[in-house]
Parts: C-alpha cells; sequence; structure tokens
C-alpha cells in the first residue's frame, strides 16, 4: 500500500513512521529543516512507551515527485488546509483516498467540496505529539489510536487494507460504523480542553481541580453536545458528563496543542474549535455563549504573536 503523508508533523509523523516501521510504502511531504533530517537520518520518535526510529524513509518537499497514492493521510494544521487541499492533487489519482486526521469537523466539509466525495473517508487520531526537533517526533503520553471509516458506514475494501496496514505497524486502529459520531465524540472534548487550556494558560489539573474552572470546561462541553445534537449526530445527551469524567482519569500536566501553540507565538486553531461551535450553533439556533467568549478572547492571538 502506497501512503503519503501530508503533513509530516506530531500526527503525520508519528503515525506514518509507525505505517513505515510495519512495512508499508509510506511518502512523507515536509520541508524545511525536518525534511532535511527526515532525508539523512530518517524519522524517529522519543519520549513515548515505545521508541521508533525508520532510518530510510520517502521524504519530499513536492507531491508531484511522490506521485498517486493509493491513500493520502491529510494531517496539516487547520490553517493550512486550503493550500495543502492544492497541493495533494499530484497524489490523488482515481482510486485514491483521502482520510483527515486533522481537529475538529469542519475538516471533511474542505475535503469534499475540494475533491469527489467518493475519494474521502473520515478519520479521527488519538495521539499527545509534537515535533521535539527535526526529523524527532516526541510523545508525551501512551495513548495512540485510529479511527476511521466510510461515512454510509458500510466496510470496505479500503478501509480493510488500511486497518492491515495500521496493525502492521503496531497502531491501535478500528473501523468505525458511524464515523460522523466519532469524529464528534473527539470534538466535544477537544475543543473543550483546547478552549479551557488556552484561555486560562494553565493544565487540565488545575482547571479541573477548581470549581469554577471545572464548571467551565463541563459546559463547553455541554454546549458542543447540544450542537452535535442539533446536526443529528447520535451523541449522548449525558455525554458532556460522561467527559467530564474521563477528563478526571487524565494526567494533571495534560494540555493541548492550542495552548502550547499559543506560547510559541503560532497560530491556533481556535476559529476551527470554539470558532465551529458558534458557527454551527448559529446556523441550528443553539446558543454556545462560552464558546463564543473563547472564540472572542483567543481572537488577538489566533494568527500568532508575529502577525
Amino acid at each position: 500500500m502506497k501512503i503519503a503523508v501530508m503533513g509530516s508533523g506530531g500526527v503525520g509523523g508519528y503515525f506514518g513512521a509507525r505505517l513505515a516501521m510495519g512495512g508499508a510504502d509510506v511518502h512523507f511531504v515536509a520541508r524545511g529543516a525536518h525534511l532535511a533530517a527526515i532525508r539523512e537520518s530518517g524519522i524517529a520518535v522519543e519520549g513515548g512507551p515505545e521508541p521508533i526510529r525508520v532510518a530510510k524513509v520517502n521524504a519530499s518537499e513536492n507531491p508531484a515527485e511522490i506521485g498517486v497514492a493509493d491513500l493520502v493521510i491529510f494531517a496539516v494544521k487547520l490553517w493550512d488546509t486550503e493550500d495543502a487541499l492544492k497541493l495533494i492533487r499530484p497524489m490523488v489519482g482515481p482510486d485514491t483516498t483521502i482520510v483527515s486526521f486533522q481537529n475538529g469537523v469542519l475538516k471533511d466539509e474542505y475535503l469534499t467540496a475540494a475533491y469527489d466525495p467518493k475519494h474521502v473517508m473520515g478519520g479521527v487520531s488519538y495521539v499527545a505529539t509534537t515535533i521535539g526537533r527535526p526529523g524527532v517526533i516526541r510523545q508525551t503520553g501512551p495513548m495512540q489510536r485510529l479511527v476511521f471509516g466510510e461515512f454510509d458506514g458500510k466496510s470496505s475494501r479500503r478501509t480493510e487494507a488500511f486497518l492491515a496496514a495500521c496493525k502492521a505497524g503496531g497502531i491501535n486502529a478500528e473501523i468505525s460504523p458511524d464515523i460522523r459520531r466519532a469524529i464528534w465524540e473527539k470534538f466535544v472534548f477537544l475543543s473543550a480542553l483546547a478552549g479551557a487550556t488556552t484561555t486560562m494558560r494553565k493544565t487540565l489539573g488545575p482547571i479541573r481541580e477548581n470549581r469554577q474552572a471545572r464548571a467551565f470546561l463541563h459546559d463547553l462541553m455541554r454546549e458542543a453536545v447540544a450542537v452535535g445534537r442539533a446536526e443529528g449526530v447520535s451523541l449522548p445527551e449525558d455525554y458532556a458528563d460522561q467527559r467530564i469524567g474521563f477528563a478526571d482519569t487524565l494526567p494533571a500536566d495534560m494540555t493541548s496543542s492550542m495552548h502550547h501553540d499559543l506560547e510559541r507565538g503560532n497560530r491556533l486553531e481556535s476559529p476551527w474549535l470554539a470558532g465551529a461551535v458558534v458557527a454551527i450553533g448559529k446556523k441550528r439556533g443553539v446558543p454556545t455563549p462560552l464558546n463564543r467568549a473563547v472564540a472572542d478572547i483567543l481572537a488577538l492571538h489566533a494568527n500568532g504573536s508575529s502577525k
């Protein structure tokens, strides 16, 4: 299986490395010092329960050099989506599958607007990673998981083939019969965690231990659940209560990639997280005052400190 990874950072780099380790024909699209290091020394994962190094991998800045792939893993930051969708065109042939492991619930709308929906498969990733240094992905927690599936809920040869490639690389992967719900399940927790940690500049521990901060986190989730249910997603009515209980089981020093981006002066994904809750809520007539507060608070930082 020829797999192209568009966006070789924390998510794409980690899962691409595992797929390559399992024997898949993986081609990384990267740039700058990260690309140079991958070409020279391969790609590595450090900090997790299982250090990984794939000494020889295929990497290029130019998708045209890679050519048509069987599957394109789309893992760029959300603000790069429009440009990246144009760049992957040389890798998309008549039978190519594109699966986005980006954050948020709007990502697949962008893919199906740019490409025939038959090319698009839904996906969700769970992993705590970042680029530690060029050529090296730093894993900051033990969890790693991919969930993917067809939007019509049916099994297919391409989902089964991708599942086999994932299993060969030691990825905890599964095919979902309701991938839209799986995407929203992650979104409810992620958007709230990102919103709370970034606006409060704190990790999860202090937030969940303070009565007011905990209520804020919980209510961010409640708003997202209400919006998802209004969109027709089969989320349980008490799903936010389940997720706040889940938050109590996580490490106190857990935070979000958006919190890291704020600290580094990078662009933020807030317009596609809290901003998406607000936009969809407005369309569906669901009030979202706390997500609106998050989006407004972070508006001055959304384009990064260098802008």
